[in-house]
């Protein structure tokens, strides 16, 4: 009988990673960025309101792994107006730095983020696959934001026989 040596791999060392403490820093994270919304929504709605502005609607569709805000558009009454010039305070956080970052964003531009906020909390990965599609109404005088949302999925029926 020849002797030879092992050929498979040691087993790999314990992993270092310490999930526990990933999740726990990502709900905190989670966390401060839905407390700053409220702040976020009242400024968005008092510049609404002060630009005569009486709702805005966002629709936004996607699939295949993309999706876009297809359009947002500002009403006074019935009548669809033009976003002003205005620009208003956006407290964010950005991936490298803890701090609270306030940014100078058009009233267009909070809506925007807002509406792919909104998406990504209550819907994430709206755009991948078959997709989804829908309209949000920012409303200025209720202080509301409505999203109607429809997804896409592709669906199949089995139907067996015996003759």
């Amino acid at each position: 009988m020849t002797l030879s040596e092992p050929t498979l791999a040691p087993p790999m060392a314990p992993s270092t990673v310490d999930m526990a403490h990933i999740f726990a820093a990502h709900a905190e994270r989670a966390a401060r960025i839905e407390a700053l919304r409220p702040g976020n929504k009242d400024r968005l709605f008092d510049g609404l309101t002060a630009a005569g502005i009486t709702h805005v609607t966002v629709t936004f569709d996607g699939a295949g792994d993309s999706g876009q805000i297809e359009s947002i558009g500002a009403w006074s009454g019935e009548t669809a107006v033009d976003f002003p010039a205005t620009e208003i305070d956006y407290a964010a956080l950005t991936w490298d730095d803890p701090e609270v970052e306030m940014r100078q964003l058009s009233l267009e531009d909070v809506v925007e983020q807002l509406a792919y906020d909104f998406l990504s909390d209550t819907h994430g990965g709206w755009e991948n696959n078959d997709g989804a599609w829908g309209e949000f109404c920012f409303d200025a005088a209720a202080r509301c934001i409505h999203l109607e949302f429809n997804e896409r999925y592709t669906s199949s029926e089995l139907y067996t026989h015996d003759f």
